[in-house]
């Protein structure tokens, strides 16, 4: 709604999404066109909080929970039915209601980003009665009707400037400064110890403020610099991260739970913040075409899938249009994924073929499968890669095919106008 942020709302109140973001969405970095979200913050410093999901008739939902730490501790849902769930702090001690079962928080805050599989704009009716029976209640007010929480807005927080923009405007003591004071009430995991060691030489210690302005000169000099040199470290992390087949990075391991690959979670925290661990979600990331050339918006591809070969999903799969940050690129067809629950057109022998291309013109050949136009950009782009998949099952094999070039358009490169494709496979209950 205009003049509203989607996702922000009171602690311990779901905010729901009602709808597909539009394409001048730029709160999160790729956003999810397979589902509705149902999002909350919960605060467990005073006393647990129970979440409650209504029976989903068949629909496919799941409420992963997140520490403050970005990783996935548990994952309710994954199937259709009923459930209640008691979110508890460390070293809370107490008695549970019959039938809500106890799930152990990292940190006292917890990020819970739902998702119900949503078929297009016409399911939404359905999809919102769903999000209406995702309930909280805190534990002394279960079995009543719970007292709306109180809001206090902050005037000093930056509620208007996307959070990737405030994190890239901060200098490394404002950063560092900021973390400490995070730590006083989140406390870094068990297996960070040793980072947590060597932090100390910073002066950043868990637990206690920090005061850039300090440390000794050296030191003071090193924290400037981190920025810059993080960020030109991540970069060349980022393309070597994951195995790359056909064309497609496929990150499976430490996906939403990073245990000390720090510098994954840090990339995933600025592509794809929110992540799925594999079990949930593969996110299948497109480096190169076919013909190992940077896809570029400017041209006409077609993603080729042979009957045998389709997405191995027991729920969904679909491909994710977004462009060099992340955001949905704005195009004449208001369309932005495409997949399995589309109306497809198969070729004869039961093959796919998307067609990705700048036009909305038909293919050019022999081909009849779907003419997907998803690529709505007159400028072209040097390098793409996907966001979410979700897959069947861990550990089952599937290659995604590459992306050949069917029609090289000779535009000149430029630096800006990306195109980035996402692959999406989601799993269900019987997965």
């Amino acid at each position: 709604e205009p003049g509203q942020f989607p996702g922000r709302g009171p602690m311990n109140e779901f905010v729901h999404v009602r709808q597909f973001p539009p394409a001048e969405f730029r709160v999160v970095v790729r956003p999810n066109f397979d589902a509705l979200y149902s999002i909350v913050f919960l605060d467990l410093t005073d006393e647990p909080m129970i979440v409650t999901a209504p029976d989903t008739d068949g629909r496919y939902y799941m409420l992963p929970m997140m520490d403050m730490w970005t990783d996935v501790f548990a994952v309710p849902g994954h199937g259709t039915g009923p459930g209640a769930w008691a979110v508890v702090a460390q070293g809370w001690r107490g008695e549970l209601p019959d039938r809500v079962e106890r799930i152990d928080a990292p940190t006292p805050y917890v990020w819970i980003i739902g998702r119900t599989q949503t078929n297009g704009p016409a399911d939404y009716a359905a999809v919102h009665v769903v999000q209406d029976g995702f309930e909280v209640c805190p534990l002394s007010q279960w079995g009543q009707t719970p007292t709306p929480p109180t809001v206090v807005v902050d005037p000093a927080i930056d509620m208007r400037t996307p959070p990737l923009k405030q994190i890239r405007a901060m200098t490394g003591g404002d950063f560092f400064a900021l973390g400490a004071e995070l730590m006083k009430l989140h406390p870094p995991h068990l297996t960070d110890w040793s980072t947590v060691r060597r932090m100390r030489a910073l002066g950043v210690v868990p637990g206690k403020s920090f005061d850039p302005t300090s440390v000794p000169g050296a030191v003071a000099t090193a924290i400037g610099a981190a920025p810059g040199s993080a960020q030109a470290a991540l970069r060349k992390v980022q393309a070597t991260m994951a195995v790359v087949t056909n064309g497609w990075q496929m990150n499976t391991n430490t996906m939403g739970v990073y245990g000390d690959f720090y510098d994954k979670r840090a990339i995933i925290t600025m592509v794809g913040l929110g992540a799925n661990p594999a079990e949930d979600a593969i996110y299948p990331l497109l480096m190169h075409d076919a013909d190992g050339h940077d896809v570029d918006g400017s041209h006409n591809y077609v993603l080729h899938f042979d009957r045998d070969r389709l997405p191995p999903v027991d729920a969904f799969w679909s491909v994710t249009m977004y462009d060099a940050g992340g955001f949905p690129v704005s195009n004449e067809l208001d369309r932005y994924a495409i997949g399995d629950r589309d109306p497809l057109t198969y070729n004869a022998d039961g093959s796919l073929d998307l067609y990705l291309q700048p036009s909305n013109l038909a293919p050019s050949g022999s081909r009849t499968g779907c003419r997907c136009r998803l690529v709505r950009s007159a400028s072209p782009c040097g390098s793409t890669f996907p966001d979410r998949a979700r897959s069947t099952a861990r550990g089952r094999r599937h290659r995604s095919p590459p992306l050949p070039d069917v029609q090289d358009l000779t535009v000149e490169p430029s630096s800006d106008g990306c195109i980035r494709y996402a692959t999406r496979w989601v799993r269900t209950a019987a997965a």
